[in-house]
């Protein structure tokens, strides 16, 4: 996906061909004083991006809590330190 970089200031200048490239499939990378700030995406792009960020997983707390619980006892084993290098 070919990205283009762009000042605020040129940003402005040429707006409607920042615009033009995003509904084309390039994201328009905008700096404000050599830091990025801002991208400028299609709206169908934004869409996706928004549909898949409603559509995330649980977080990790969540995930544990839903991971099926058994009986089943595990036997402990004491490590040998002599088995590990320092």
């Amino acid at each position: 996906m070919e990205q283009e970089k762009w000042t605020l200031h040129d940003a402005k200048n040429r707006f409607s061909a920042v615009v033009n490239a995003a509904q084309n499939g390039r994201p328009q990378l905008v700096t404000k004083r050599g830091v990025l700030t801002a991208v400028v995406i299609s709206v169908e792009e934004y869409q996706a991006f928004h549909s898949a960020k409603q559509q995330q997983l649980p977080d990790f707390g969540e995930y544990l809590l839903s991971i099926p619980q058994s009986n089943i006892e595990f036997e402990r084993m004491e490590p040998n330190l002599r088995d590990f290098e320092v």
